[in-house]
């Protein structure tokens, strides 16, 4: 089984930004957020993070050691990082949209972040026979990864949404398929 979770919430998050590759600490309510996560998923056998402190402190949540892989690291928002989501121009959106090599000025395409995310999926799914493996990360790695679950290009991750904190599963028994996506009941009561 692979577990995809999305990091807890951050400072940047709760304010609406692009947080991209700025590496912010869990805020009060992500700390509490990844407690939920890791007592809903209970006891697994490995943990892959993200580098950066978000999905790193989700991680640790866990109990176990978490192993760090780059290749889960949230897309490159290049110069648009800590800026507003409200203040892309909705043009800006449509154009994004409709072409996986749109490119943020000076980040990344969304098939560049799909070719890395996928890279890495492999290679864990290879080696997750029999046993429950954890990849913390960000919206864009998960949503690319749900994506390879269901043998969809990366277009299908605008027409997905992912919460704080949510779960992600994949069975890997015969090929990655998707079970549950965007699994939040563990954050009923939380604020």
């Amino acid at each position: 089984m692979l577990i995809l979770l999305r990091h807890g919430r951050t400072a940047a998050n709760a304010r609406g930004l692009l947080q991209g590759r700025v590496d912010l600490d869990l805020d009060d309510l992500g700390r509490r957020q990844a407690v939920a996560a890791a007592e809903w998923i209970g006891d697994v056998d490995r943990v892959i993070s993200s580098p950066l402190q978000r999905a790193r402190q989700t991680a640790e949540a866990l109990g176990r050691r978490v192993e760090i892989d780059e290749r889960f690291i949230e897309l490159d928002y290049g110069d648009w990082e800590e800026r507003p989501v409200r203040d892309v121009p909705a043009d800006v959106w449509a154009d994004w949209r409709a072409d996986l090599d749109f490119r943020p000025p000076g980040g990344e395409t969304l098939n560049e972040l799909g070719a890395r995310v996928r890279s890495a999926l492999e290679e864990v799914a290879a080696s997750a026979a029999g046993r429950t493996v954890v990849v913390v990360s960000h919206v864009s790695p998960i949503k690319a990864g749900v994506a390879w679950a269901l043998g969809v290009d990366d277009t299908t991750t605008w027409r997905t949404t992912l919460g704080q904190a949510a779960i992600c599963r994949i069975g890997l028994d015969g090929g990655p398929r998707l079970i549950e996506f965007n699994t939040t009941a563990h954050l009923r009561g939380i604020d």
